[in-house]
């Protein structure tokens, strides 16, 4: 008599059994199916990163649907926290962006009085310009016992007109142009001599020698020698703001702010002015000895920007600029 295997034990294979179990399985029991490695995978790389939770994703189920394994709720979590986590990046981004973009715009527009070196209203400010009565009467360009660093005939002596109030001028350099507008209503025996250089080419060719970057925040130029003693080979008195006091005053020792976009002549003191300028980039203190004639643009403002970015070339504040300048040209409209 034939003895029936205990009960749940292994069976040989049977003709009824399904092609798919196999031989000696557990009677009445279907193989366990397999989980999807790939939608294992889509799952975790949805949250570490997401994009390749997306990829690992769809890649998991182009295999479900050939293998017939387990896994399609994982894959399919896996690439909506995918695509969710993508979205939310690239909402950051943008975000991000946007916001660079309004503090840079923010910056670029902050008025420069909140980086003043003295604070307005405490007395530092420059003077009120009371026009002198004899303004532009008597301009006078008495030669110097120094020659000139190049050749310039010194402009008209006798009487300059003070209209138009402002006058048009623009310097050319190697590294931008710097657009000014000359103040011939309150200096305009110095708006004369600039405009006599620049007509006659005085200034093309010529380097911009010094450049400071601590509490005088300046670009100088006007000197064909680049050495910062050089001069057209005469000279001319001051005139705003140092004609606002008298000789004797006291507050005419006393600094003042420049403010940043302010054009005024260089010397080596009262009635020494020749050819060198300087160009302010920043509020600087100094004292009311230097001839304030014109102011500069916005472009002019942002060449001169650059070009005190790259600094002094020795690594100190006052010095030959690292970025070299050259004034191609200059003229007054």
């Amino acid at each position: 008599m034939t003895v029936p295997p205990p009960y749940g034990g292994y069976q040989p294979e049977h003709p009824s059994y399904p092609s798919e179990y196999p031989v000696g399985y557990p009677a009445g029991y279907p193989p366990p199916a397999h989980t999807n490695g790939m939608a294992v995978a889509a799952l975790v790389c949805s949250v570490l990163f997401a994009p390749l939770g997306i990829v690992f994703g769809h890649i998991s189920l182009s295999q479900l649907n050939r293998s017939g394994e387990q896994g399609r709720g994982i894959a399919i979590a896996g690439l909506v926290i995918g695509y969710v986590m993508t979205a939310l990046a690239l909402v950051a981004v943008v975000l991000t962006v946007l916001f660079a973009v309004i503090v840079v715009k923010t910056a670029e527009n902050m008025p420069r009085q909140d980086r003043y070196t003295a604070t307005p209203g405490t007395g530092q400010e420059l003077p009120a310009f009371a026009p002198p009565r004899n303004l532009g009467a008597n301009c006078q360009y008495p030669a110097t016992t120094e020659p000139a660093a190049k050749r310039a005939t010194a402009p008209r002596n006798g009487n300059v007109p003070t209209q138009p109030p402002t006058v048009p001028a623009s310097i050319v350099t190697d590294r931008g142009s710097i657009g000014l507008k000359l103040a011939n209503g309150k200096a305009p025996c110095t708006v004369n001599n600039f405009a006599s250089l620049a007509g006659q080419g005085f200034f093309d060719g010529t380097q911009c020698h010094r450049l400071t970057t601590g509490d005088l925040a300046t670009l100088q130029c006007g000197d064909p020698s680049a050495s910062g003693t050089g001069g057209p080979g005469y000279r001319f008195p001051n005139e705003y703001p140092t004609n606002q006091f008298r000789l004797s005053d006291p507050a005419v020792q006393r600094p003042v702010v420049y403010p940043r976009g302010t054009v005024a002549m260089a010397n080596s003191g009262p009635g020494t002015n020749g050819s060198q300028f300087f160009l302010v980039y920043e509020d600087s203190l100094l004292p009311p000895t230097y001839t304030v004639f014109g102011t500069i643009d916005k472009t002019g403002l942002a060449t001169l920007d650059a070009i005190a970015a790259g600094g002094v070339a020795d690594g100190s504040d006052d010095g030959k600029p690292a970025t070299p300048v050259t004034i191609t040209s200059a003229s007054v409209d």
